[in-house]
Formats: C-alpha cells, structure tokens, sequence
C-alpha cells in the first residue's frame, strides 16, 4: 500500500531523551534528591494522568511543583525538559527529505505545558512538521489507544492505511497497527532507512 503520511514520535526518535538529566536538573532546582524526584513523580500515575490531558498547563506545573515539594517556575521546568532533548540530526535531515514527496506529522504522550512550550524545547520541530505538531493532552487520548492514530490521520487528512507510525515502544506501534496505520519500532535510523527499502521508499542515504 503506498504511503502518504508519516507520522513520528519525540522522544528517542527525533532526539535522544536523557531522563536521568531532567531528575538531576530538578533535584538541582528543588534540593530534593533524585530518588526521591524519580519516586514522587515517575513512580507514579502523575504523568500518564498528564499525558491524558487532565490538567491544564498551569494545573500541571502546580501539581508537578506539589509532589516535587518545591514550586517551579515554568522557565525552571522548560530548563530541565530542554537539557534532556538532545536532537538526532541524521533522523531530522531523513524526516525533512520525507518531507518532500509525503505529509509529516508528529505525535507525543505529552503534557499540556510541554504542547506550550514545543518550540522552545525543540525548535528543529516546526520548520518540518508546520501545524501538524501533536501532543497527546491536547487531543484528551494516549498512544497506545487505536483512536489517538485514527484522530491524527483525520487532522493530517490521510487514510490510516496510508500513514506509516514510527515509534520506539512496540506497544505504541502495535496500538497503531490495530487502528490501520503501517509501523515501525525504532531503533535507530539505519533500521528505519531499511524499514522504508521495505516499503518501497527510497531516501538520500540509498
């Protein structure tokens, strides 16, 4: 089936997210310690209730600040998300040559704040993805649910059969398989050129 639309995750496709970093910056900003950050917040469902979109933006650097026991400011939060981003530029220089002959879009389990501040964050993003910059809060749904899929081939305004996902968690993949789309689990961008041979789509680096 020929691809239209690509559709890509953030993190650890688009750029290398070091989570270890964000903890340290914010055990740097709050005087709280890491283990004790990792627990508060990434042990528990405070960020999948995020991703969900159940706070707002502001509501969430509030509840972010109350469980990390110490109010942020949102430059401090932006400081700590930025500094875990390390951008994948041959996977960006790939992703803007798809852009040439096909349409982009791009698909995050994220929080509200970080929808408002994705150009900060990750400048690199807009120049190729344009209008089609999806955060999961936003849209109320999370990968894997097959609807979230099936809501950003409406908005990009491709047939999911025609849309190709590409993610670094297989269950986030096979979420958009069941909704129709083509997938490819990421693990690296020499995988993904071969993954795109395998569709009959040739790239700059053939």
């Amino acid at each position: 089936m020929p691809i239209d639309a690509f559709i890509f995750d953030m993190d650890d496709v688009l750029c290398t997210y070091d989570v270890g970093r964000r903890i340290a910056a914010l055990a740097t900003f709050s005087g709280r310690s890491e283990a004790a950050i990792r627990q508060a917040i990434w042990e528990s469902d405070f960020l999948d209730r995020a991703d969900r979109g159940e706070f707002s933006a502001d509501a969430y650097l509030e509840a972010f600040g109350r469980l990390l026991g110490k109010t942020l400011s949102r430059a401090q939060w932006v400081e700590a998300r930025r500094i875990s981003m390390t951008p994948d530029l041959p996977m960006l220089s790939l992703v803007r040559s798809l852009g040439q002959s096909h349409r982009l879009a791009l698909l995050t389990n994220n929080d509200r704040l970080l929808s408002e501040t994705i150009d900060n964050l990750f400048p690199e993003l807009r120049p190729l993805f344009g209008p089609h910059l999806y955060v999961s809060a936003d849209l109320t749904l999370a990968k894997p649910d097959p609807h979230i899929f099936r809501a950003v081939c409406d908005r990009v305004g491709a047939e999911t059969k025609r849309s190709f996902f590409v993610d670094d968690l297989a269950v986030n993949v096979a979420g958009a398989k069941q909704a129709g789309l083509q997938g490819h689990v990421f693990k690296g961008v020499a995988g993904f050129v071969q993954a795109l041979k395998s569709a009959g789509i040739s790239t700059a680096r053939d």
